[in-house]
């Protein structure tokens, strides 16, 4: 036995399931001192914040995923391709896909979220979810290849584009359609462009709820100013191919909807059989997953509570927030309790149309815009990644044009 070997044989195991920010910040902060190893089902980390722009043709979709391997290269952190199938707590062994069973001293659930239904009928069926990169291709090749068929067939007849959910994901997708319809598309054909409608369907009284009153209005100015229809206190009751039901009963016609209303943890937290709680695991304070002490949870998956009784949002500063805490939390010999620092809020709309909101300073407009394009690429993984979507804004910006309108989802073949 060589010397990194036995190094690592000593230290604690951590098995990390998911390679999202949480986990992919955790396994960096381990890496000198625990034996990681990180579980994904995939081979490459996507930079969720950044999957409306794949699907309204504004970058090229290898921009928001980076290789697991490249990002962890020269830590000494081990990856496995794979997902968890089942844990044994009595064993402390965690069994993959792949029939591969993994020890760990302790076990990390990091496993993200998924789109939730809410039990409305239809929305698995009829509606594009916004959470992976091939749900990003499938909603640019549905737009673009409706697109398609409008320049082939001049019968009058519309392409309606609904969008269910008033939160930064809706409002951002809303925004980069309209202006995909009202530029590239436009300039693509005239009289089809014209015939593409764009609509967002909130069920609550406000656009962004969790900002301030002033910045959720001058939301909804600023997409109503790029030709979005905005439809407050409208809750949809089911979802048909061509149609939305609305809880009122009358119709909304929609061609491509898409559902920007809500997630949950990823199922496979079920299949782990681990506590869940309103589609999340139950976590205390400490990040320790109920009934369990060497088994943790942080991100979106984790439902832990924050100081106003609700459990806290299901965004990449949490995560990468409970994964620093959590890197200490496990040498401690007295646990403490995580507490979230909120240190804002942003959504962008459009060109020179975004809304900052941090603790009690509230900016719109261009400011707001370069605020968001500047951390966004801070915090996008890889050189290559960064140069490659600012060569891809930075194309968008000065010609009007985005360069990414390829059907490429395989729908086609």
């Amino acid at each position: 036995m060589n010397s990194e070997t036995r190094n690592r044989s000593m230290k604690p195991k951590v098995v990390i399931l998911g390679a999202g920010f949480g986990g992919l910040t955790l396994a960096k902060k381990l890496a000198d001192r625990a034996s990681v190893t990180v579980i994904d089902r995939h081979n490459y980390q996507t930079f969720l914040p950044l999957l409306y722009q794949v699907a309204s043709a504004g970058l090229a979709a290898d921009h928001i995923a980076h290789p697991i391997r490249g990002a962890l290269r020269g830590l000494g952190v081990e990856f496995r391709m794979g997902s968890p199938i089942a844990i044994d707590p009595m064993r402390n062994t965690v069994k993959l896909d792949s029939s591969e069973l993994l020890e760990y001293d302790h076990l990390v659930v990091a496993l993200g979220s998924e789109t939730t239904d809410f039990g409305i009928p239809g929305v698995l069926e009829n509606t594009l979810g916004m959470k992976t990169v091939h749900e990003a291709l499938r909603i640019r090749g549905e737009v673009m290849r409706h697109f398609e068929d409008l320049c082939r067939i001049d019968d009058g007849s519309l392409l309606e584009i609904v969008i269910v959910g008033g939160g930064p994901t809706g409002v951002e997708m809303a925004g980069a359609l309209a202006e995909l319809a009202r530029g590239p598309l436009r300039r693509d054909h005239e009289g089809a462009a014209k015939r593409i409608s764009i609509s967002l369907i909130e069920a609550g009284e406000r656009l962004l709820p969790s900002f301030h009153p002033r910045l959720s209005g001058r939301t909804k100015s600023d997409l109503e100013r790029l030709g979005v229809k905005v439809l407050l206190q409208t809750k949809v009751a089911r979802v048909n191919s061509d149609r939305i039901l609305l809880a009122d009963s009358t119709e909304i016609p929609s061609r491509v909807t898409i559902w920007a209303a809500g997630v949950r943890g990823d199922s496979a937290i079920e299949k782990l059989r681990l506590p869940v709680e309103q589609g999340r695991v139950k976590t205390a304070s400490t990040l320790q997953v109920e009934g369990f002490e060497n088994i943790w949870a942080i991100g979106d998956v984790a439902g832990v509570v924050g100081k106003d009784g609700r459990k806290l949002p299901m965004v990449a500063p949490v995560a990468m927030q409970q994964a620093r805490f959590l890197a200490q939390q496990l040498f401690r010999s007295a646990l403490k309790e995580f507490t979230y620092r909120d240190k804002g809020s942003m959504a962008t709309i459009g060109r020179h149309k975004a809304v900052v909101e941090a603790k009690n300073i509230r900016i719109s407009g261009a400011i707001a815009w370069f605020a968001w394009l500047w951390l966004h690429l801070f915090y996008l993984l890889g050189g290559r990644n960064k140069v490659g979507t600012m060569a891809d804004w930075t194309w968008n910006y000065l010609t009007f044009d985005r360069g990414n309108r390829h059907i490429m989802d395989g729908a086609e073949l």
